[in-house]
Protein backbone atom coordinates (compact mmCIF):
# COMPACT_ATOMS: atom_id res chain seq x y z
CA UNK A 1 0.00 0.00 0.00
CA UNK A 2 1.39 3.67 -0.74
CA UNK A 3 3.08 5.56 2.31
CA UNK A 4 -0.27 6.25 4.80
CA UNK A 5 1.01 9.98 5.44
CA UNK A 6 1.27 10.32 1.40
CA UNK A 7 -2.34 9.66 0.96
CA UNK A 8 -3.30 11.50 3.91
CA UNK A 9 -1.26 14.75 2.48
CA UNK A 10 -2.61 13.98 -1.24
CA UNK A 11 -6.22 13.43 -0.13
CA UNK A 12 -5.81 17.24 2.30
CA UNK A 13 -4.43 19.16 -0.47
CA UNK A 14 -7.59 17.69 -3.11
CA UNK A 15 -10.45 18.04 -0.73
CA UNK A 16 -11.44 21.74 -1.16
CA UNK A 17 -11.37 21.27 -5.15
CA UNK A 18 -14.08 17.96 -4.18
CA UNK A 19 -15.85 19.78 -1.99
CA UNK A 20 -16.43 22.73 -4.09
CA UNK A 21 -17.05 20.55 -7.31
CA UNK A 22 -19.71 18.88 -4.94
CA UNK A 23 -21.50 21.37 -4.18
CA UNK A 24 -21.31 23.37 -7.74
CA UNK A 25 -22.94 19.48 -8.93
CA UNK A 26 -25.75 19.48 -6.18
CA UNK A 27 -26.86 22.97 -6.67
CA UNK A 28 -27.25 22.32 -10.36
CA UNK A 29 -28.97 18.70 -10.61
CA UNK A 30 -29.71 17.20 -13.67
CA UNK A 31 -31.87 13.83 -14.68
CA UNK A 32 -30.73 11.03 -16.07
CA UNK A 33 -30.07 11.73 -19.26
CA UNK A 34 -29.09 15.23 -19.08
CA UNK A 35 -26.06 15.78 -17.39
CA UNK A 36 -24.67 18.35 -19.49
CA UNK A 37 -23.62 21.07 -17.34
CA UNK A 38 -22.53 17.89 -14.91
CA UNK A 39 -20.11 16.95 -18.19
CA UNK A 40 -18.64 20.60 -18.22
CA UNK A 41 -18.37 20.87 -14.73
CA UNK A 42 -15.78 18.11 -14.44
CA UNK A 43 -14.90 18.54 -18.00
CA UNK A 44 -13.63 21.71 -16.95
CA UNK A 45 -12.01 21.17 -13.58
CA UNK A 46 -9.77 17.88 -15.12
CA UNK A 47 -9.15 20.05 -18.08
CA UNK A 48 -7.92 23.26 -15.30
CA UNK A 49 -5.11 20.10 -13.87
CA UNK A 50 -3.98 19.40 -17.70
CA UNK A 51 -5.69 16.25 -18.08
CA UNK A 52 -7.65 15.71 -21.54
CA UNK A 53 -10.89 13.65 -20.79
CA UNK A 54 -12.96 12.18 -23.17
CA UNK A 55 -16.46 13.49 -23.23
CA UNK A 56 -19.37 11.54 -25.40
CA UNK A 57 -20.36 14.18 -27.24
CA UNK A 58 -23.88 14.84 -28.07
CA UNK A 59 -24.20 12.25 -25.17
CA UNK A 60 -23.87 13.35 -21.49
CA UNK A 61 -20.81 11.74 -19.52
CA UNK A 62 -16.94 11.35 -20.13
CA UNK A 63 -14.09 9.27 -19.94
CA UNK A 64 -10.60 9.74 -18.62
CA UNK A 65 -7.38 7.28 -18.49
CA UNK A 66 -4.77 8.49 -16.66
CA UNK A 67 -1.17 7.25 -15.81
CA UNK A 68 1.56 6.09 -17.81
CA UNK A 69 1.75 2.24 -18.14
CA UNK A 70 1.06 -0.57 -16.12
CA UNK A 71 -2.20 -2.44 -14.75
CA UNK A 72 -5.51 -0.99 -15.80
CA UNK A 73 -7.73 -0.13 -13.28
CA UNK A 74 -11.32 1.18 -13.31
CA UNK A 75 -13.29 4.09 -10.83
CA UNK A 76 -17.01 4.50 -11.79
CA UNK A 77 -19.35 7.49 -10.43
CA UNK A 78 -22.43 7.71 -11.48
CA UNK A 79 -24.11 11.84 -12.49
CA UNK A 80 -27.80 11.96 -12.64
CA UNK A 81 -30.31 13.48 -9.60
CA UNK A 82 -33.83 12.25 -9.15
CA UNK A 83 -37.01 14.36 -9.75
CA UNK A 84 -37.73 15.65 -6.01
CA UNK A 85 -38.21 18.86 -4.58
CA UNK A 86 -35.01 19.76 -2.33
CA UNK A 87 -36.18 21.44 1.22
CA UNK A 88 -35.27 24.65 1.80
CA UNK A 89 -32.12 25.23 4.74
CA UNK A 90 -28.72 24.40 2.71
CA UNK A 91 -26.75 27.07 1.60
CA UNK A 92 -26.21 25.57 -1.46
CA UNK A 93 -29.10 23.31 -2.21
CA UNK A 94 -30.59 22.65 -5.82
CA UNK A 95 -31.85 25.45 -7.78
CA UNK A 96 -33.62 23.40 -9.61
CA UNK A 97 -36.99 23.40 -8.86
CA UNK A 98 -38.46 19.55 -8.34
CA UNK A 99 -35.07 18.05 -8.85
CA UNK A 100 -32.24 17.43 -6.59
CA UNK A 101 -28.93 15.07 -5.91
CA UNK A 102 -31.20 12.81 -2.99
CA UNK A 103 -28.85 9.66 -3.95
CA UNK A 104 -25.54 11.35 -3.48
CA UNK A 105 -24.73 10.68 -7.28
CA UNK A 106 -22.63 14.44 -6.63
CA UNK A 107 -20.75 12.85 -4.19
CA UNK A 108 -19.85 10.00 -6.03
CA UNK A 109 -18.85 12.10 -9.00
CA UNK A 110 -16.68 14.38 -6.94
CA UNK A 111 -14.49 11.69 -5.23
CA UNK A 112 -14.14 9.91 -8.77
CA UNK A 113 -12.91 13.87 -9.85
CA UNK A 114 -10.75 14.10 -6.89
CA UNK A 115 -9.08 10.40 -7.00
CA UNK A 116 -8.23 10.98 -11.23
CA UNK A 117 -6.46 14.22 -9.69
CA UNK A 118 -4.46 12.17 -6.87
CA UNK A 119 -3.52 9.14 -9.42
CA UNK A 120 -2.29 11.70 -11.72
CA UNK A 121 0.13 13.56 -8.98
CA UNK A 122 1.06 10.29 -7.52
CA UNK A 123 2.12 8.69 -10.85
CA UNK A 124 2.12 5.34 -10.27
CA UNK A 125 3.53 2.53 -12.67
CA UNK A 126 0.08 1.77 -14.05
CA UNK A 127 -2.63 3.05 -15.38
CA UNK A 128 -6.53 4.35 -14.11
CA UNK A 129 -9.73 4.70 -15.90
CA UNK A 130 -12.61 7.15 -14.35
CA UNK A 131 -15.89 6.54 -15.74
CA UNK A 132 -17.80 9.43 -15.15
CA UNK A 133 -21.79 7.72 -15.92
CA UNK A 134 -24.72 9.38 -16.36
CA UNK A 135 -28.30 7.60 -16.50
CA UNK A 136 -27.87 5.28 -13.44
CA UNK A 137 -31.14 6.01 -12.33
CA UNK A 138 -33.05 4.84 -15.45
CA UNK A 139 -34.32 1.66 -16.24
CA UNK A 140 -32.15 -0.77 -16.89
CA UNK A 141 -29.14 2.08 -17.14
CA UNK A 142 -26.45 3.82 -18.47
CA UNK A 143 -23.69 1.49 -17.73
CA UNK A 144 -25.04 -0.41 -20.84
CA UNK A 145 -24.30 2.42 -23.42
CA UNK A 146 -20.63 2.52 -21.70
CA UNK A 147 -19.72 -1.07 -21.70
CA UNK A 148 -20.93 -1.09 -25.84
CA UNK A 149 -18.72 1.46 -26.03
CA UNK A 150 -15.72 -0.16 -25.13
CA UNK A 151 -15.22 1.30 -21.99
CA UNK A 152 -14.36 -1.57 -19.94
CA UNK A 153 -12.15 -3.07 -22.24
CA UNK A 154 -8.81 -3.71 -20.92
CA UNK A 155 -9.70 -3.48 -17.47
CA UNK A 156 -8.54 -5.99 -14.57
CA UNK A 157 -10.57 -4.50 -11.76
CA UNK A 158 -12.85 -2.00 -11.25
CA UNK A 159 -14.15 -0.12 -8.13
CA UNK A 160 -17.33 2.03 -7.35
CA UNK A 161 -18.56 3.66 -3.91
CA UNK A 162 -22.25 4.31 -3.11
CA UNK A 163 -22.92 6.62 0.09
CA UNK A 164 -24.70 4.88 2.66
CA UNK A 165 -26.42 7.21 5.32
CA UNK A 166 -26.67 4.39 7.76
CA UNK A 167 -23.11 3.68 8.08
CA UNK A 168 -21.78 6.63 9.73
CA UNK A 169 -19.01 8.30 8.73
CA UNK A 170 -15.65 6.72 8.38
CA UNK A 171 -16.80 3.30 8.82
CA UNK A 172 -16.58 1.32 5.05
CA UNK A 173 -19.40 -1.42 4.09
CA UNK A 174 -18.19 -3.53 2.38
CA UNK A 175 -19.36 -7.55 1.42
CA UNK A 176 -18.28 -10.51 -0.90
CA UNK A 177 -20.64 -11.71 -3.39
CA UNK A 178 -24.37 -10.04 -3.86
CA UNK A 179 -24.57 -6.61 -2.53
CA UNK A 180 -27.66 -5.56 -4.61
CA UNK A 181 -30.23 -7.46 -6.40
CA UNK A 182 -31.33 -7.87 -10.02
CA UNK A 183 -34.14 -5.46 -11.19
CA UNK A 184 -36.75 -6.41 -13.97
CA UNK A 185 -39.93 -5.36 -14.90
CA UNK A 186 -43.10 -7.54 -16.46
CA UNK A 187 -46.09 -6.70 -18.02
CA UNK A 188 -49.52 -8.89 -18.12
CA UNK A 189 -52.35 -8.25 -19.83
CA UNK A 190 -55.81 -10.80 -18.91
CA UNK A 191 -58.12 -10.64 -21.74
CA UNK A 192 -61.98 -12.24 -21.68
CA UNK A 193 -64.84 -11.52 -23.85
CA UNK A 194 -66.52 -9.01 -21.44
CA UNK A 195 -69.93 -8.89 -19.59
CA UNK A 196 -72.31 -8.14 -16.96
CA UNK A 197 -71.73 -8.22 -13.47
CA UNK A 198 -74.80 -9.74 -12.75
CA UNK A 199 -73.95 -12.82 -14.91
CA UNK A 200 -69.83 -13.74 -14.29
CA UNK A 201 -70.48 -17.47 -15.09
CA UNK A 202 -71.67 -16.32 -18.61
CA UNK A 203 -68.36 -14.62 -19.13
CA UNK A 204 -64.84 -14.94 -18.30
CA UNK A 205 -64.40 -12.83 -14.90
CA UNK A 206 -60.97 -11.17 -15.51
CA UNK A 207 -60.77 -9.25 -12.80
CA UNK A 208 -61.25 -12.04 -10.58
CA UNK A 209 -58.60 -14.01 -12.47
CA UNK A 210 -56.58 -10.68 -11.55
CA UNK A 211 -56.93 -11.03 -8.06
CA UNK A 212 -55.39 -14.60 -8.59
CA UNK A 213 -52.61 -13.70 -10.68
CA UNK A 214 -51.69 -11.17 -8.00
CA UNK A 215 -52.59 -13.66 -4.95
CA UNK A 216 -51.19 -16.60 -6.03
CA UNK A 217 -48.15 -15.69 -8.42
CA UNK A 218 -45.72 -14.52 -5.72
CA UNK A 219 -47.05 -17.04 -3.15
CA UNK A 220 -46.30 -20.37 -5.91
CA UNK A 221 -42.54 -18.53 -6.91
CA UNK A 222 -41.64 -18.85 -3.03
CA UNK A 223 -42.64 -22.78 -3.43
CA UNK A 224 -40.55 -23.21 -6.58
CA UNK A 225 -37.32 -21.53 -5.61
CA UNK A 226 -34.62 -22.52 -3.25
CA UNK A 227 -35.31 -20.46 -0.17
CA UNK A 228 -31.65 -19.69 0.34
CA UNK A 229 -32.01 -17.48 -3.15
CA UNK A 230 -34.02 -14.51 -1.57
CA UNK A 231 -36.63 -13.37 -4.27
CA UNK A 232 -39.03 -10.36 -4.46
CA UNK A 233 -42.13 -10.48 -7.14
CA UNK A 234 -44.35 -7.00 -6.17
CA UNK A 235 -46.97 -5.50 -8.36
CA UNK A 236 -46.84 -2.03 -8.28
CA UNK A 237 -50.01 -1.38 -11.03
CA UNK A 238 -53.17 -2.71 -11.69
CA UNK A 239 -55.85 -1.58 -13.80
CA UNK A 240 -59.01 -2.43 -15.48
CA UNK A 241 -62.58 -1.64 -15.88
CA UNK A 242 -65.00 1.66 -16.60
CA UNK A 243 -68.16 0.94 -14.78
CA UNK A 244 -69.03 -1.53 -11.85
CA UNK A 245 -71.21 -3.41 -12.89
CA UNK A 246 -69.56 -4.21 -16.32
CA UNK A 247 -67.16 -6.99 -16.13
CA UNK A 248 -64.04 -5.72 -18.90
CA UNK A 249 -62.46 -7.27 -21.39
CA UNK A 250 -58.80 -6.51 -20.71
CA UNK A 251 -56.75 -6.07 -17.15
CA UNK A 252 -53.44 -4.96 -17.12
CA UNK A 253 -50.82 -5.78 -14.38
CA UNK A 254 -47.28 -4.42 -13.82
CA UNK A 255 -44.21 -4.88 -11.38
CA UNK A 256 -40.91 -5.99 -10.91
CA UNK A 257 -39.20 -9.04 -9.84
CA UNK A 258 -35.70 -9.08 -7.68
CA UNK A 259 -33.59 -11.67 -7.15
CA UNK A 260 -29.86 -11.36 -5.62
CA UNK A 261 -29.27 -15.18 -7.03
CA UNK A 262 -26.92 -14.59 -10.36
CA UNK A 263 -28.38 -18.24 -11.90
CA UNK A 264 -31.87 -17.80 -10.61
CA UNK A 265 -31.48 -14.26 -12.81
CA UNK A 266 -31.23 -16.13 -15.72
CA UNK A 267 -34.13 -18.71 -14.66
CA UNK A 268 -36.94 -16.47 -13.52
CA UNK A 269 -38.37 -15.05 -16.58
CA UNK A 270 -39.80 -18.40 -18.64
CA UNK A 271 -40.46 -19.70 -14.44
CA UNK A 272 -42.62 -16.17 -14.47
CA UNK A 273 -44.51 -16.52 -17.90
CA UNK A 274 -45.12 -20.28 -17.14
CA UNK A 275 -46.87 -19.53 -13.75
CA UNK A 276 -49.15 -16.82 -14.96
CA UNK A 277 -49.99 -18.71 -17.42
CA UNK A 278 -50.94 -21.54 -15.37
CA UNK A 279 -52.64 -19.42 -13.04
CA UNK A 280 -55.11 -17.61 -15.21
CA UNK A 281 -56.12 -20.45 -17.86
CA UNK A 282 -58.55 -22.37 -15.48
CA UNK A 283 -60.45 -18.90 -15.03
CA UNK A 284 -60.88 -19.09 -19.03
CA UNK A 285 -58.58 -15.94 -19.30
CA UNK A 286 -56.22 -15.61 -21.65
CA UNK A 287 -52.74 -14.49 -20.40
CA UNK A 288 -50.21 -11.78 -22.43
CA UNK A 289 -46.76 -11.27 -20.74
CA UNK A 290 -44.23 -9.43 -21.83
CA UNK A 291 -41.11 -9.85 -19.47
CA UNK A 292 -38.34 -6.89 -19.71
CA UNK A 293 -34.89 -7.84 -18.45
CA UNK A 294 -33.17 -5.07 -16.68
CA UNK A 295 -30.51 -5.07 -14.20
CA UNK A 296 -28.50 -8.00 -13.20
CA UNK A 297 -26.72 -8.08 -8.85
CA UNK A 298 -24.19 -6.61 -8.07
CA UNK A 299 -21.90 -8.97 -7.24
CA UNK A 300 -18.55 -8.20 -5.80
CA UNK A 301 -15.63 -10.77 -6.46
CA UNK A 302 -14.22 -12.28 -3.16
CA UNK A 303 -10.61 -11.69 -3.99
CA UNK A 304 -11.24 -7.96 -4.59
CA UNK A 305 -13.10 -7.48 -1.46
CA UNK A 306 -10.58 -9.44 0.56
CA UNK A 307 -7.92 -7.00 -0.78
CA UNK A 308 -10.14 -4.03 -0.12
CA UNK A 309 -10.73 -5.57 3.52
CA UNK A 310 -6.54 -5.30 3.56
CA UNK A 311 -6.32 -2.37 2.49
CA UNK A 312 -8.85 -0.29 4.14
CA UNK A 313 -8.00 -2.08 8.00
CA UNK A 314 -4.51 -0.85 7.23
CA UNK A 315 -5.52 2.50 6.41
CA UNK A 316 -8.39 3.25 8.72
CA UNK A 317 -8.21 0.73 11.39
CA UNK A 318 -10.28 -2.21 11.90
CA UNK A 319 -12.94 -1.23 13.24
CA UNK A 320 -13.37 0.95 9.98
CA UNK A 321 -13.95 -2.00 8.20
CA UNK A 322 -18.06 -3.26 8.27
CA UNK A 323 -19.43 -6.35 7.07
CA UNK A 324 -23.01 -5.03 4.87
CA UNK A 325 -26.32 -5.76 3.84
CA UNK A 326 -27.51 -7.27 0.91
CA UNK A 327 -29.77 -4.59 -0.74
CA UNK A 328 -32.91 -5.83 -2.77
CA UNK A 329 -32.61 -2.22 -5.05
CA UNK A 330 -30.59 -2.62 -7.81
CA UNK A 331 -27.58 -0.39 -9.71
CA UNK A 332 -26.74 -0.78 -12.78
CA UNK A 333 -23.27 -0.97 -11.64
CA UNK A 334 -23.88 -4.70 -12.08
CA UNK A 335 -23.44 -4.56 -15.47
CA UNK A 336 -19.86 -3.27 -15.49
CA UNK A 337 -19.12 -6.52 -12.92
CA UNK A 338 -20.57 -8.85 -15.68
CA UNK A 339 -17.48 -8.01 -18.15
CA UNK A 340 -14.80 -7.20 -14.83
CA UNK A 341 -13.50 -8.43 -11.26
CA UNK A 342 -14.34 -5.43 -8.77
CA UNK A 343 -16.59 -4.25 -6.17
CA UNK A 344 -19.41 -1.93 -5.15
CA UNK A 345 -17.85 -0.76 -1.44
CA UNK A 346 -20.48 1.40 1.12
CA UNK A 347 -19.38 4.34 1.86
CA UNK A 348 -20.57 5.84 5.55
CA UNK A 349 -21.91 9.46 5.27
CA UNK A 350 -24.31 9.57 8.26
CA UNK A 351 -22.98 12.43 10.74
CA UNK A 352 -23.03 12.09 14.64
CA UNK A 353 -26.18 13.88 14.98
CA UNK A 354 -27.89 11.03 12.86
CA UNK A 355 -29.86 13.80 10.88
CA UNK A 356 -28.55 11.98 7.37
CA UNK A 357 -31.93 10.10 6.23
CA UNK A 358 -32.85 7.45 3.66
CA UNK A 359 -31.19 7.04 -0.31
CA UNK A 360 -34.16 8.99 -2.19
CA UNK A 361 -35.75 11.19 0.31
CA UNK A 362 -36.46 14.74 0.27
CA UNK A 363 -34.45 15.33 2.96
CA UNK A 364 -31.63 13.26 2.63
CA UNK A 365 -28.25 14.80 3.54
CA UNK A 366 -25.04 13.76 3.94
CA UNK A 367 -21.86 14.43 6.15
CA UNK A 368 -19.37 15.91 3.72
CA UNK A 369 -16.51 14.23 5.86
CA UNK A 370 -17.44 11.16 3.81
CA UNK A 371 -15.69 13.22 1.00
CA UNK A 372 -12.26 12.85 2.49
CA UNK A 373 -12.81 9.43 3.76
CA UNK A 374 -13.74 8.55 0.03
CA UNK A 375 -10.64 9.91 -1.54
CA UNK A 376 -8.37 8.21 1.21
CA UNK A 377 -9.85 4.66 0.49
CA UNK A 378 -10.37 5.35 -3.11
CA UNK A 379 -6.28 6.45 -3.36
CA UNK A 380 -5.61 3.24 -1.08
CA UNK A 381 -7.72 1.01 -2.72
CA UNK A 382 -7.44 1.75 -6.55
CA UNK A 383 -3.07 1.64 -5.71
CA UNK A 384 -3.95 -1.80 -4.13
CA UNK A 385 -5.74 -2.79 -7.19
CA UNK A 386 -3.48 -2.23 -9.75
CA UNK A 387 -0.18 -2.84 -8.14
CA UNK A 388 -0.80 -5.44 -5.14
Amino acid sequence: MIDRTLIEEVATDLLPTVVEIRRAIHQHPELSGEEYRTTEVISTALRTYGLTPRVRTPKPGLILDVGPSGPLVGFRSDLDALPIQEPVGLDFASQRPGVMHACGHDAHAAIGLGLALAMDRLALPARFRFLFQPAEETFPGGAFELVREGAVEGLEAILAFHVDPSLDTGRVGLKTGAITSSADRFYVTLEGPGGHTARPHATVDIIHAAGQVVSQLPAMLDRMVDARSPLALVFGKIHGGTADNVIPTTVDLSGTVRTADRRLWDEIPSLVERVIHQIAEPFGAKAIVHYQRGLPPVVNDARVIQRLEHTVSGLLGDEAVMSTYLSMGAEDYSRYLEEVPGALVRLGCRSDDRTTTDLHASNFRLDEECLAVGLQVGIAALAELALG
